[in-house]
């Protein structure tokens, strides 16, 4: 009998939400020692499944442990200089250009007064600002620079999670009361995790490069700098696509105009429906979605939790969290709710005693 069996259904939830706000206090409390964490195990997720393929096809574990590490470093490294040269020109030149988008909100302010329409300029300046863009942009990158200071840490954090990978699961029988049922159930939310990650750090790579090449044809500055932040913010699926679009399609219109300006804008649409839209659905397959509200607010929360990093990580935490929710029938309920409405609808087919709400026929 469990110990909550005998509390209402209302004081259940309050010790569940009380038991929430301390772990989110603490969690934004000890945000610099657990970011860097965080991330480290989200490098280290990615990192396995090429380790594990370097060990099948014969390379000693040593050997493909120091691959590994090289390529991490190599990578790690060129992260770091792009952030800090680039950013540094960028923070340099920024208040020339959220001046000329001063300068162009005033002349379209003028010109929807030539066309009979009135706005206020303090009004307008308020709700639409397009300098803040470029300063939150500058902002977001500079934070996850920030974490970026701790990539010696990192390095090693990420080391030590591979080689104790190896020896985890001995631990885990050992320490279990139902090795094999239990050892089966993490195994499975895993290997979806590992998955889903995998897959969305090669397309969010493939978003990454498309942008980096349309950007440097169309001759915008710091086109590599945008690159990364696309590359970044296509882990939250449909928002970060628009917030990555946002201070590009700025600079193009402050630096070559409004044509060059639209193109860029082109550019990013089609990466995000050919990509988003059609290659991710496509290769990661059924139940592996959040539903738009959900991503917002995880968006939300863990930027207020984490910072900038936080929002980095934002989908890719909740994706887990659904993931491991969705492995076991009693949390399953949860993970529904997570989803968007298709995979609830596919949920009452494929667990119609779960489900007895959703009419089927629709």
């Amino acid at each position: 009998m469990s110990k909550l069996d005998g509390f209402t259904p209302a004081a259940r939830f309050l010790l569940v939400a009380g038991a929430f706000v301390v772990v989110a206090a603490g969690l934004k409390a000890a945000s610099t020692l657990v970011t860097p964490f965080l991330l480290s195990v989200f490098i280290a997720v990615l990192a396995a499944p090429p380790l594990k393929s370097l060990r099948s096809h014969g390379l000693p574990g040593w050997a493909a442990m120091l691959v590994m590490v090289a390529l991490l470093v190599g990578v790690g490294g060129i992260v770091v200089g792009l952030f800090t040269t680039s950013l540094n020109q960028f923070n340099a030149s920024l208040p020339e250009y959220q001046l000329r988008l001063k300068t162009l909100s005033s002349e379209l302010i003028t010109w929807l007064d030539a066309q009979g329409l009135h706005v206020s300029r303090d009004v307008f300046n308020s709700l639409v600002d397009p300098s803040r863009a470029l300063r939150f942009a500058s902002e977001l990158i500079r934070g996850f620079g920030g974490v970026l200071t701790n990539a010696l840490m990192i390095l090693l954090t990420v080391i030590f999670i591979l080689v104790e990978a190896n020896s985890l699961p001995t631990k885990l029988r050992i320490a279990l009361r139902s090795p094999e049922r239990s050892m089966a159930h993490l195994r499975e939310v895993m290997q979806t995790i590992n998955r889903y990650m995998f897959i969305k750090a090669l397309t969010s790579t493939a978003t990454g490069l498309v942008i980096w090449l349309w950007l440097t044809f169309l001759g915008i500055d710091y086109a590599a700098m945008w690159a990364m932040l696309a590359f970044l913010l296509n882990f939250v699926p449909t928002i970060g696509s628009i917030i990555a679009a946002v201070p590009a399609v700025l600079l193009a219109l402050v630096q070559l105009g409004l044509e060059t300006a639209l193109l860029v804008t082109v550019g990013y649409m089609f990466v995000n429906v050919f990509i988003g839209n059609a290659v991710e659905p496509r290769v990661m397959g059924r139940g592996l979605g959040l539903s738009t509200l959900v991503v917002f607010l995880s968006l939300v929360f863990w930027g207020y939790i984490l910072g900038s990093a936080g929002m980095f990580l934002s989908v890719p935490l909740t994706m887990a969290l659904k993931i491991a929710l969705g492995s076991n029938a009693q949390t399953r309920p949860i993970a529904i709710m997570l989803g968007p409405e298709i995979e609830a609808r596919q949920a009452a087919i494929d667990h119609p005693d779960q489900a007895p709400l959703i009419d089927r026929r629709t």
